[in-house]
């Protein structure tokens, strides 16, 4: 597999107020993700996980350093990077299949088109006979594939979640860890994922990279040799997550 997403050297610096003190987020990161690779980023709170993918995403600028997509460097927002956050950001004015097809709308699709798209991706995440209800009627999970299916919808070259599943409860979350992996299994989109859960990072991704504590610098990029589907159950799974959570308490560790 050839790189799609490369990251050179990248640095990110805050300047905080009228005082111009400065917080370095990011230091000197590097890495590469390959086409059709599912990557996930971990590190102790406050590493920088989400800044590097909101960098990635184009929706922050790195200080130093450039991030790129299939060579070209990343300036800004583009329908090339879907992006699907913590918090759904759903319109809550539009209905679950509005909502899905509204980047196509924006870009001009034909309706014939829109609706072959939406079919196809509200099938794929299990919502096709709850098209027509409003954000507020549906639960938390349900609301996340909605967000996804829309990010999918203009076929991204590389999907960035940022804590898809953070604000749901641990059944819940559990469900869409399994539908994530089912719909990364029958779409092999280049994903990269920013969680705090190590179990979910081990269920999903063919790499893991492991963060320092502040500023963020990768520690470690860990290759995942467990076959799928996985299991929490298995011991090499249970070792893998123990080692990775030392890692991260080494860091945590360390700031103190």
């Amino acid at each position: 597999m050839e790189d799609l997403l490369s990251a050179k050297h990248v640095s990110k610096v805050f300047e905080s107020g009228r005082s111009k003190d400065v917080v370095v987020a990011l230091q000197d990161i590097s890495l590469e993700v390959k086409e059709n690779e599912f990557v996930s980023i971990v590190g102790p709170s406050g590493c920088g996980k989400s800044t590097l993918l909101s960098i990635i995403g184009g929706f922050e600028k790195p200080t130093r350093g450039q991030v790129f997509l299939g060579g070209e460097p990343i300036d800004g927002p583009s329908r090339e990077r879907g992006f699907v956050f913590q918090a759904d950001a759903l319109f809550q004015w539009l209905s679950v299949e509005e909502n899905v097809s509204y980047g196509l709308r924006v870009q001009g699709y034909p309706r014939d088109k829109q609706r072959e798209i939406v079919d196809r991706n509200l099938e794929l995440v299990g919502l096709t006979k709850f098209r027509g209800l409003a954000p507020r009627q549906l639960s938390g999970g349900m609301r996340q594939r909605v967000a996804i299916a829309r990010a999918l919808a203009t076929d991204p070259r590389i999907l960035l979640l940022d804590e898809p599943f953070g604000a749901l409860d641990v059944l819940t979350r559990k469900k869409m860890q399994d539908e994530l992996a089912r719909i990364w299994d029958q779409t092999h989109k280049t994903v990269v994922l920013v969680t705090h859960a190590i179990d979910e990072a081990l269920l999903m991704s063919d790499r893991i990279f492991v963060m320092t504590r502040s500023p963020g610098r990768i520690r470690r990029s860990l290759d995942v040799e467990l076959e799928r589907p996985r299991s929490a159950r298995d011991p090499r799974f249970h070792d893998l997550e123990l080692w990775i959570t030392d890692l991260i308490m080494d860091e945590v560790g360390d700031a103190g």
